[in-house]
């Protein structure tokens, strides 16, 4: 029965990456006043099969002095780790209730650092290792962000597990208490998953590709889906947080369909910032975390712990 559920969460992801390539494509073409895929299928809706087809029969090439395990190992990690962030996810059950769900995710979320270095390393490629350094340096430098407004929400919430913000958030969205912590929260999102303005990791005009820059066919789709698994991962993760809905026990249906909606409509403006935004120099990225985001995350996230204390203190009016 638990590989049943299992296959019954990764196929729908798996799909709904496929379709989010073409989402972003129709989208990016429109903005840019030109059409997009509409050959392949009806109104193009066929084109990201065709793109699986392609990668997964091309042949797999890697250069003759990489480290041939760890070459594939990286791309295989990185699709492993995308998709395990989903476990603890209540949607609007998860397939393993844990107790520390959050540290699970934020765990998960650091290793998949490594899966970007060995793919750096292992292609023994000048390019594919400074793309994997700049990777690394940038994902590494906004989870400490990502985390520390994590513990802001769950003092608010407290519990560190999510199916409890469903129950916190009954009656109020932690968007409206916290909204600068929301909006540091979301922008951090946009550089944890490498999208424009942030996507400096594969800077095509600069570095080809990045980390990547060796990978072709279906080592690179496994790279390709992991990329945008989090994605949607990131913005289901970013409603849960602010924006949750209340689980009827009658009704499970109508919270999946208002968590799915308001995923889709985040997703949507991941893809607005990318047709809008140009892309930020490495200093003001770095600038922005350390000198802006940190310093307001933890005087935000202080607030948080002593305001209980200053509450708990005040005597009762009698």
């Amino acid at each position: 029965m638990y590989y049943i559920n299992l296959l019954m969460m990764i196929v729908p992801i798996l799909l709904a990456v496929a379709f989010l390539t073409l989402l972003e494509r129709k989208v990016l073409g429109y903005m840019q006043l030109r059409k997009g895929p509409n050959i392949v299928g009806p109104y193009g809706l066929l084109q990201p099969i065709a793109d699986a087809v392609k990668l997964f029969t091309k042949e797999p090439m890697q250069p003759l002095t990489s480290s041939l395990i760890l070459f594939i190992i990286a791309p295989t990690l990185a699709l492993t780790l995308a998709l395990m962030m989903w476990i603890p996810l209540p949607m609007p059950h998860p397939l393993i209730n844990m107790n520390l769900s959050i540290l699970f995710m934020l765990a998960l979320s650091s290793l998949a650092v490594y899966a970007i270095l060995w793919s750096g390393w292992a292609s023994n490629s000048k390019y594919a290792l400074i793309g994997a350094l700049r990777a690394v340096a940038q994902t590494i430098s906004y989870e400490v962000t990502l985390a520390i407004i994590v513990l802001s929400i769950l003092l608010m919430n407290g519990s560190f597990t999510l199916t409890t913000l469903i129950t916190t958030q009954e009656y109020i969205w932690l968007i409206i208490p916290s909204w600068p912590l929301a909006m540091m929260w979301f922008i951090s999102t946009l550089a944890e998953t490498n999208r424009a303005p942030f996507d400096l990791t594969e800077g095509e005009s600069e570095l080809v590709s990045g980390f990547n820059v060796e990978y072709a066919g279906g080592p690179f789709a496994l790279f390709f889906l992991a990329e945008y698994a989090n994605i949607i991962m990131m913005n289901t993760l970013t409603i849960i947080l602010f924006l949750g809905a209340y689980n009827n026990p009658m009704f499970p249906e109508l919270y999946t369909i208002n968590l799915t909606t308001k995923t889709l409509l985040f997703t949507t403006i991941f893809l607005w910032v990318r047709a809008s935004y140009p892309r930020f120099r490495y200093d003001q990225l770095m600038h922005l975390l350390w000198k802006n985001f940190l310093p307001l995350t933890l005087v935000m996230c202080m607030w948080h712990v002593t305001l209980p204390i200053i509450l708990a203190s005040i005597p009762p009016l009698t």
